[in-house]
């Protein structure tokens, strides 16, 4: 009977690891670390109840360790994706805003020359108007 019950509570606690694993859990929030007194958290047990002393559960932490460094290192992986996207992002607003610059003194540009073409038209036809036609 003793024996069921121990198969029992590590099937708990193993169903804990996989909805941790799984970022589905019921009893601690979502994202949560995953260590020993997570699932035995998640698995509805207390805090420190998962001990290496006991030699059940030697497995379990075993499993619980590598879903821990798996999670880490997907994570580290994540932040290091998450920075690359942020200098590409910082790039391409610094991009933007070079060329957004170069638009605006195009545009400045094109002004002073409209306003020098109508000064310029506006001289020759006075120049034509004070043309003496001489027969």
């Amino acid at each position: 009977m003793q024996v069921e019950n121990i198969n029992k509570t590590l099937e708990e606690y193993y169903e804990a690891l996989n909805r941790l694993i799984d970022n589905n859990p019921v009893n601690v929030p979502k994202n949560s670390k995953i260590n020993k007194d997570t699932v035995a958290l998640e698995a509805g047990r207390k805090r420190g109840s998962i001990k290496k002393s006991r030699e059940v559960f030697l497995d379990l932490i075993e499993a619980i360790e590598k879903a821990s460094e798996y999670k880490n290192k997907n994570t580290s992986l994540h932040i290091e994706q998450i920075t690359r996207l942020k200098d590409k992002l910082n790039n391409y607003k610094h991009l933007y805003e070079v060329a957004l610059n170069r638009e605006l003194m195009y545009l400045e540009r094109i002004n002073e020359l409209e306003k020098a073409l109508t000064n310029i038209s506006s001289n020759k036809i006075i120049s034509a108007n004070n043309l003496e036609v001489h027969t």
